[in-house]
């Protein structure tokens, strides 16, 4: 089992992220912005709790120009907020249908609206706004003079750039993730059903340290698979198939995010086969991932590779994302994307080909961007498609 690492942040860890916030914020003229998504809110504050699962109370943090962030919470998150790092936390009693934090939102971004200042709000890709609509346009109303500037650039590009606390706990779920696959050709075997494979999985993950295992998917069927997101089966698991599961594992609030895969009984040669490119197509991309490479370089040295037994061009959409507190995040590793890679993010490299008839493979590993190309944080998989 990996060894404990101490949970949390330091407070210097949160007042650098929030300069680092400022300084771009000043560049693009903003007065503050105002987040209101589980990740963004821990991102600046520290606030990790699993009631974010329950959709019935708005959370709203305000990142000013100057000076700490303030948080605007349901107070049944007050005594949580009050041991992190902040000090002025606004709360009312939630939930209240009527006025669900928007009269404190108006108190405190009323002096900017008199003053024509502009603020950002997360609008592009990969965000939401987490509250009803009809509270946003009473706001708005509110607050005639206040500009909503599109702030997603400035915040996913903070967050893909991980600091040297967040690699340590990513590197520590990764090694977790890497524990829980090697246990698997011990704790599974021909003939269990799929679903229970997936439960001995889980539990196997919670014994290795894992907070959670929130994300277990995959496939199985005689000499591949054709779908890797759907809940399992019982369909026991029968000699000729190949095995894969994609873990997403979590640690302090950070996730691995990789997969595996194994022949029950034996492997046919047209898996044994897909299974070798994708090993080498991964290979490809963790020397090509240096910074000042892009994105779309990554998915260009993969599919190079993949194209030796699969020329359709990537149709899954990706080879690969950014991770950290989520599952996914930004970048992707596609032909559309041309994000620059820089030292410290951290990236799935999920090559994936189609084979057979309507069969395919994917592998994943999990790395961090170094001058010398990507570092493993996974422990690497088997070079040959593994037999149980």
């Amino acid at each position: 089992m990996p060894e404990e690492l101490n949970r949390g942040f330091s407070n210097a860890e949160f007042e650098a992220r929030t300069a680092h916030a400022q300084t771009l914020m000043a560049d693009q003229g903003l007065a503050g912005l105002l987040l209101m998504t589980e990740p963004d809110l821990r991102y600046f504050s520290g606030f990790h709790s699993l009631f974010w699962q329950s959709p019935t109370r708005p959370w709203f943090l305000f990142v000013p120009a100057d000076g700490k962030p303030i948080a605007v919470i349901p107070e049944i998150g007050a005594e949580l907020m009050r041991r992190s790092w902040l000090d002025d936390i606004r709360t009312w009693s939630a939930p209240r249908p009527q006025d669900d934090g928007i009269s404190l939102l108006t108190d405190l971004l009323f002096p900017l609206a008199a003053r024509g200042a502009a603020i950002g709000v997360m609008k592009g890709h990969e965000t939401q706004l987490r509250m009803p609509l009809g509270d946003w346009e009473r706001l708005m109303a509110a607050l005639p003079g206040l500009a909503v500037n599109d702030a997603t650039k400035l915040v996913q590009g903070l967050r893909m750039v991980k600091s040297e606390a967040e690699i340590e706990k990513l590197a520590h779920i990764c090694a977790i993730g890497s524990a829980t696959f090697a246990r698997v050709p011990e704790i599974v075997s021909e003939g269990m059903p799929l679903d229970e494979a997936f439960r001995q999985f889980r539990r196997e993950a919670l014994a290795q340290g894992a907070d959670d295992a929130p994300y277990v998917v995959g496939g199985a069927d005689q000499g591949g698979y054709a779908d890797v997101i759907s809940p399992p089966s019982r369909r026991p698991l029968t000699r000729g198939d190949v095995l894969m599961i994609d873990a997403g594992c979590t640690w302090d609030g950070y996730f691995c995010d990789f997969d595996r895969n194994w022949a029950i009984g034996s492997a046919g040669d047209d898996a044994r086969r897909a299974y070798d490119v994708l090993w080498r197509a991964t290979g490809a991309g963790i020397a090509a991932a240096r910074p000042g490479a892009t994105c779309r370089d990554l998915f260009r040295a993969m599919s190079a590779v993949i194209a030796e037994m699969d020329d359709s061009g990537g149709d899954i959409g990706r080879l690969g994302h950014g991770l950290g507190m989520q599952l996914t995040e930004q970048p992707s590793h596609a032909a559309f994307d041309t994000t620059e890679l820089k030292e410290n993010m951290v990236l799935t490299l999920e090559p994936s080909l189609s084979y057979g008839d309507g069969l395919m493979m994917v592998h994943e590993e999990n790395i961090v961007v170094t001058p010398a190309g990507g570092h493993l944080l996974t422990t690497r998989a088997a070079p040959e498609l593994p037999v149980i």
